[in-house]
């Protein structure tokens, strides 16, 4: 039933707005205002979040409102998953000093999440040739 779901194109940026939106939620209202646990300052969650949220403006919008070359809008969204992980796999290297084993964990399972979308974007891409 999911993977039927996902056949329909426009479906992969409303998968991508929630997951976006569900990251702004935890990076900006629970995990911030417990960044003491985490080992990094509420400065890194709300930059991130802000990131996340615009993920999700573009993400959503796309479904809403782009109603050709969806292949294009894809490969915007799928680049920027890829640069948003290495950003995240980035902030574990810098602040590997600070950031807990806790942190080390949400981060990680975050980057594995965004990359299993991101490939589903590429497949996607590649059947849209």
């Amino acid at each position: 039933m999911f993977q039927s779901y996902l056949t329909k194109t426009k479906n992969i940026f409303l998968l991508d707005s929630f997951g976006a939106l569900l990251t702004t939620i935890l990076l900006f209202f629970v995990l911030r205002n417990f960044n003491v646990f985490l080992g990094l300052s509420k400065d890194v969650f709300e930059y991130l979040s802000i990131i996340a949220f615009s993920f999700f403006v573009y993400s959503i919008s796309c479904y809403f409102l782009v109603k050709q070359n969806l292949k294009s809008f894809l490969k915007i969204i799928c680049g920027a998953n890829i640069l948003y992980c290495v950003l995240t796999l980035g902030i574990i290297i810098h602040y590997y000093q600070s950031i807990s084993v806790l942190g080390i964990v949400y981060f990680l399972a975050e980057i594995i999440v965004i990359c299993l979308l991101a490939s589903l974007e590429i497949k996607t891409i590649k059947t849209l040739n």
